[in-house]
């Protein structure tokens, strides 16, 4: 019997092309579009910055030292046009016309410390709205130290690989699979968590709040079905919407990785490919669909209470940010899962989730996140029917 609600509702739910949208189209497709655009806007204004010829306003004497240095770096570190300014003021003026790009200040002891082979001041300006002008004055400085260094050796009559007394090198032992775990796993959770709620939200509210509205809930408690079973049967479209929805979204997540700039991507799809295996999956859903559970078991009571479609809309919909906002501890580093953080909920999954991508997992605390989210989902079912099974509740 709960079976058969669960295939009726299944079809009315799949009818509705809001429902539709927001479980599988949306999911699907908003990854490749954030990403598409993310990529081609990033890259677009990192060659602008790289390429575009600037202004570079210089306070110091014709022909100083920076002027000379400037103007014989080649044009591969982009095109760049010297103007000579007499005093800071109006250099920096400039600078906030946006008439410059970069400014720089050469004191009059310049050449003189230069000489005497002391360590000669040089002071950059640049407005930090103005994209890439701080790593373009790096670039710029980089070429004029280490010429300025060697210079200064031969001067001295110094071999330079005697002025490194220690060689240093640092080696990481972390796999890129536990990289990518720790750094970028926070991403996965959050994805199921924001979606998996979406997914449930809108069939929750059509399947008890919009069935009041039509009426068609009073003939439907009138068949000769246990209230329990109506329940179960509801609840069993609004869980799989969720995890239809959180699923479509990681497809959306690995598609976007898949096909966008596959060659700069190599290394990362190959690790990708090693995480989506058949344990990491199974494992994946066993931490979600208690989630999931608990999500529908807070939204079915509140969509049992409201009266009408938007007033169920606007009590749920904030709740979304509540949910989520646990989520985005996955994105800050150093919190890791342990006996405390396994049994804050929503958290755990982030955290479990973090470490199963990088597969660092404790089976002992995946278990415990696992029993915390099971006895949520538990009680949230048996708050659900409570309210589902009071008649006050149902009939407007």
């Amino acid at each position: 019997m709960i079976f058969t609600i669960f295939k009726k509702e299944l079809k009315d739910t799949l009818r509705d092309r809001r429902t539709l949208m927001m479980m599988l189209v949306i999911p699907i497709l908003i990854f490749p579009i954030i990403m598409n655009l993310f990529a081609s806007v990033s890259k677009s204004f990192q060659e602008e910055a790289a390429n575009k010829k600037i202004k570079i306003g210089i306070v110091g004497t014709e022909n100083n030292f920076l002027q000379l240095e400037l103007n014989a770096i080649p044009k591969e570190l982009g095109e760049k046009e010297i103007i000579l300014y007499k005093d800071t003021l109006s250099l920096i003026s400039d600078l906030k016309k946006d008439s410059l790009q970069l400014g720089a200040y050469v004191s009059s002891e310049f050449n003189q410390l230069m000489d005497s082979m002391n360590p000669a001041p040089l002071t950059f300006f640049f407005n930090a709205t103005d994209m890439g002008m701080q790593e373009r004055a790096e670039a710029y400085m980089a070429v004029i130290d280490a010429k300025a260094k060697s210079k200064r050796f031969v001067k001295l009559g110094i071999e330079e690989a005697r002025t490194q007394p220690i060689t240093t090198e640092y080696r990481n032992i972390a796999s890129d699979k536990e990289m990518i775990g720790k750094l970028a796993g926070g991403i996965l959770p959050y994805i199921f968590i924001a979606f998996g709620f979406i997914g449930c939200m809108y069939p929750a509210i059509d399947l008890f709040t919009g069935e009041k509205e039509r009426g068609t809930i009073e003939t439907l408690l009138t068949t000769p079905v246990a209230r329990w079973q109506i329940l179960f049967g509801k609840m069993g479209v609004v869980v799989l919407s969720g995890l239809t929805a959180a699923t479509c979204a990681l497809l959306g997540l690995f598609f976007s990785i898949e096909f966008i700039d596959s060659e700069g991507n190599a290394e990362i799809l190959k690790i990708v490919h090693s995480i989506l295996n058949p344990t990491f999956i199974v494992l994946l859903y066993s931490l979600l669909i208690p989630l999931t559970v608990f999500f529908a078991g807070l939204m079915i009571p509140i969509a049992v209470n409201a009266k009408s479609f938007k007033e169920a809309q606007s009590i749920i919909t904030p709740l979304n940010i509540v949910m989520v906002l646990p989520a985005m501890v996955g994105f800050f580093p150093g919190i890791e899962l342990n006996f405390v953080t396994a049994c804050i909920p929503v958290v755990n999954i982030v955290l479990a989730t973090k470490e199963l991508i990088a597969g660092s997992l404790d089976i002992g605390l995946v278990a415990l996140s696992f029993s915390v989210m099971m006895s949520l989902a538990v009680f949230s079912v048996i708050f659900s029917y409570k309210r589902f099974d009071n008649e006050t509740n149902i009939i407007i």
